[in-house]
């Protein structure tokens, strides 16, 4: 097995895709930087100071002023409504929520990263790690070793996972150090409030608790991780269903879009809570924004996520393991 698993890490690295993916991550965290640090300067100067307080409170008579809109979608007003509120205590308690520094910029990028971006740069590898030895005509080759088929399958998930891994750990590190040359390096040790409970359009504080934030980023990656596993595996069977990659890329991509627009709008299908898509953004419940659909939690949305892994897993090895390649 040990031998299949580094004969698979081995054709990943000479697609340079891993190399690839760096790059791409490199270049957003720079420019993500850039407009982080020019969104300061400008309220740096519409404020006339460097004051967090005076940042937040004005951030709470801009959330103001939109509630007073009659336009707005009810969806919309209640994550108004509960971001006022948070908003509210942190000024309350004299808690700074962006905290300055390298590590601060490295949990937002994480949580806004989590369900769409991260999955992108997952599906890029996994996608075609089936695929292309259909294409490509390598399949029958690799099949002709004297290894049971789902040996050889177990090889390239293994390889996924560790692909995985390595993406994850590797975006937190380039957003680390790339916007601590602009941030500064800080910030490890800052509060970070968690456990708001949301309750229809209350939100309940009994619950809520102060974590350094050191912590809390270990948090953030492993539910990273986790969507990440989950949507790589999903994109794993469509490289064994699809011998095509594009088309298995093109409905993952199809997928993955279609979950960032029905966020947005999908608060009154409550059957939507049971796609995948729709559950990838798990960092928002350790943060306190309200879910998608009334009565999802963090717990109902892992174990969606773990039934569409495990459903996934299991067609994969099936149709592997029984499809006549010849």
């Amino acid at each position: 097995m040990n031998n299949l698993v580094q004969n698979e890490m081995m054709k990943l690295l000479a697609k340079k895709r891993l190399i690839i993916i760096g790059l791409i991550v490199g270049i957003l965290v720079l420019m993500f930087t850039y407009a982080q640090y020019k969104q300061v300067e400008e309220q740096r100067e519409k404020l006339g100071t460097d004051d967090w307080r005076a940042a937040l409170q004005q951030q709470i008579i801009d959330t103001q002023n939109r509630l007073g809109s009659n336009r707005m979608l009810d969806e919309w007003r209640e994550q108004l409504q509960v971001s006022l509120k948070q908003q509210q205590y942190y000024l309350d308690h004299d808690i700074n929520p962006s905290e300055p520094g390298a590590a601060t910029f490295t949990r937002m990028f994480l949580e806004n990263a989590i369900d769409l971006f991260i999955p992108l740069l997952i599906m890029i590898v996994a996608s075609d790690m089936v695929s292309s030895e259909n294409s490509q005509g390598t399949i029958k080759l690799l099949l002709t070793r004297p290894v049971e088929r789902w040996k050889i399958l177990l090889s390239k998930y293994v390889t996924l996972l560790l692909s995985v891994s390595i993406i994850v750990a590797v975006t937190a590190l380039l957003s680390y150090l790339l916007s601590g040359i602009v941030f500064g390096y800080q910030g490890w040790e800052a509060p970070v409030i968690t456990g708001f409970e949301l309750k229809g359009a209350d939100v309940d504080v009994s619950q809520v608790r102060l974590v350094e934030q050191w912590k809390f980023l270990l948090m953030d990656l492993g539910l990273v991780w986790l969507v990440a596993v989950v949507v790589g595996t999903l994109s794993f069977m469509l490289s064994v269903l699809v011998r095509s990659t594009p088309a298995g890329m093109g409905i993952m991509l199809a997928a993955l879009i279609s979950g960032a627009i029905l966020n947005n709008m999908v608060s009154s299908w409550e059957s939507a809570k049971y796609f995948f898509m729709v559950n990838l953004k798990l960092t928002a419940y350790i943060s306190g924004t309200a879910p998608p659909i009334e009565g999802m939690t963090l717990l109902s949305s892992v174990i969606t996520l773990l039934v569409w892994w495990a459903l996934a897993l299991i067609v994969s090895f099936t149709v592997f393991t029984r499809r006549d390649v010849y």
